[in-house]
């Protein structure tokens, strides 16, 4: 080989491992030391942001604007959401679809590894994540969702599959994950015990949830296919040791509050947000309040503040305009306003139109001037008015004993069958279901030692009655008002009546499709939306952006030939 063959080699070869230490170090620079990677990352890790993430918008779902429309709550101010149902297609499902995504990561990587107990979880989440979503809009992408990463115009704009049939799918998953969370807790090959923030890793309180989430649902269809529902209801209840459920508040699925930030906190808390509005503009609804002072209900103490200043309208005070009476005074507990009827009647009232309760007091859903509502001399959005009941202070904390997203609880469960009793179906005594929602629903809030008396007055004593049955389930939904607004869908109670700044007479059953999922994915959505049920009230809020189909009044399968809520 001569001088000139031997150089070039000897470069070729230097050149080659130059290129090769560079093809290498850039892959390195191009792997992300503090990221995870989803051939090998436990999944574990991603679990536990499922689980928060589903907690925290449960929350801000029943506890939000749903609690307006079910009239738990009313807002003093920025009301059109929360008191009016004014919408306009802004009530996205994007942060839904993320949960799924990740818990789609969870089940998949836990296939690949043989953990079932990971595998069980994420078929519940699953679950309970689409139907809330079909639960809300109605149809929904369901079976080509989550695929997107596959590429493909199917997969990134999948189509909608129809209510019913998720309504199917899921039920079919619960079944399935019964079976996948079976076993003795020591029988798995992976533990969830650091994670799990609802049941610290007992599968066999994940097999109750999966079970009494398909009550959940199969009540939820029961107008639509009574026949397929009984056989469920009857599957479930007719064979504990195989579909084990909900049964005491001990088995309720709820996760706390970290509250080490304003994501992880109570969402009405001020801790992180000084100024007080989130939690200030929240008031009691006077429907829900004057449910509850007739009844006694000792949960409404725990979720509400007395008023801090009552009305006092003495009737015999001289009506001289030298004697006009509107003074407040230090009474025995509280401050009181006492008033002259003069003073009322200047005011354009009588005394229909102040409520002199001496506890509690509620706004009337959707009237114009909330913050001024009973007299209040603060005219502020968000006021502090002291005529009127504001939430608990305990909600303006960041977290605390009670400040729980209750993701399901055996008060639902015990509701749920002693409808199904009431139905002529195998399910138990109705009574004893009904007395049973009632004691875990106080147990829950720490009122154990009322339930004796509470369930001993007349009004709340059982009495077969669906309508009282739904009235007492929206009450102890409290917080979780979503439950209360789809079973107010499916039997028309309570029967709540929309106020004069609604947009509408009377309350909707639906969310709309979202601008951006009708203008990114629009003919499988209008195909969806065609699947909607138009009605005298489907005009109410449309627009230019909604239309009439995609209307928070037309009806999703659910409620189609029912002739039920209105």
């Amino acid at each position: 080989m001569n001088r000139f063959h031997i150089k070039f080699f000897t470069l070729l070869v230097l050149s080659a491992g130059m290129f090769s230490s560079c093809k290498k170090h850039l892959e390195d620079l191009n792997v992300n030391p503090n990221g995870a990677d989803p051939l090998t990352t436990n999944p574990n890790l991603v679990l536990s942001t499922v689980l928060t993430s589903a907690g925290q918008q449960l929350v801000t779902l029943g506890f939000g604007d749903v609690a307006g429309v079910m009239q738990h709550t009313q807002q003093d101010g920025w009301v059109g959401p929360h008191n009016e149902y004014d919408w306009s297609g802004d009530n996205s499902w994007q942060p839904y679809y993320d949960i799924l995504r990740n818990n789609k990561y969870v089940y998949d990587r836990s296939v690949d590894l043989k953990f079932e107990l990971q595998q069980g979880i994420s078929l519940t989440m699953k679950s309970m994540l689409f139907g809330l979503i079909t639960d809300l809009w109605g149809d929904a992408p369901y079976s080509k969702a989550l695929n997107g990463d596959q590429g493909g115009t199917a997969n990134t704009l999948p189509a909608y599959d129809k209510q019913q049939d998720i309504y199917t799918g899921i039920l079919a998953d619960l079944d399935k994950a019964n079976t996948l969370l079976s076993k003795p807790k020591n029988e798995y090959a992976s533990t969830v015990d650091n994670v799990d923030v609802y049941f610290q890793g007992n599968p066999a309180a994940w097999r109750k949830l999966a079970n009494s989430l398909a009550l959940r649902f199969y009540m939820r269809i029961s107008d639509k296919l009574p026949d397929v529902a009984r056989a469920g209801i009857e599957k479930i209840v007719g064979d504990p040791a195989q579909y084990p459920i909900m049964t005491s508040s001990s088995d309720d699925a709820l996760m706390a509050f970290a509250g080490n930030s304003d994501a992880d906190s109570w969402p009405s808390n001020v801790t992180y947000n000084s100024d007080s509005i989130s939690y200030r503009e929240l008031k009691m609804c006077s429907t829900f309040v004057k449910t509850l002072v007739p009844l006694n209900d000792p949960r409404l103490g725990v979720w509400a503040n007395k008023v801090q200043v009552f009305l006092l309208v003495n009737e015999n005070f001289p009506l001289a305009t030298d004697r006009i009476t509107d003074t407040v005074v230090n009474g025995e507990n509280r401050k009181v306003r006492y008033l002259s009827p003069d003073v009322v009647a200047a005011k354009g009232l009588t005394l229909n139109d102040i409520d002199q309760d001496q506890n509690y007091v509620g706004i009337p859903p959707a009237i114009v001037g909330g913050p001024v509502y009973n007299l209040s001399n603060d005219a502020a959005q968000a006021s502090h008015n002291p005529h009127v009941s504001w939430l608990n202070s305990m909600y303006m904390n960041a977290n605390g004993p009670l400040l729980k997203a209750r993701i399901m609880t055996s008060a639902e469960v015990h509701f749920i069958l002693a409808e199904a009793a009431m139905k002529g179906w195998s399910a138990g005594d109705a009574k004893t279901h009904y007395n049973a929602a009632i004691q875990s629903s106080l147990s829950s809030w720490g009122l154990s030692a009322a339930y004796n008396a509470y369930i001993a007055q007349p009004a709340v004593a059982f009495n077969g009655t669906v309508q009282q049955l739904i009235i007492q389930k929206w009450i102890s939904s409290w917080t979780a008002a979503q439950e209360s607004w789809f079973d107010f869908r499916r039997t028309g109670y309570p029967a709540l009546v929309s106020g004069p700044t609604a947009k509408a007479p009377v309350l909707p059953v639906r969310f709309y499709y979202m601008l951006n999922e009708r203008n990114l994915n629009g003919t499988n959505c209008l195909a969806a939306e065609n699947n909607l049920e138009t009605n005298n009230y489907s005009g109410y809020g449309a627009d230019a952006t909604n239309g009439f189909k995609n209307s928070a009044w037309s009806k999703p399968w659910i409620s189609q030939g029912t002739g039920k809520p209105w």
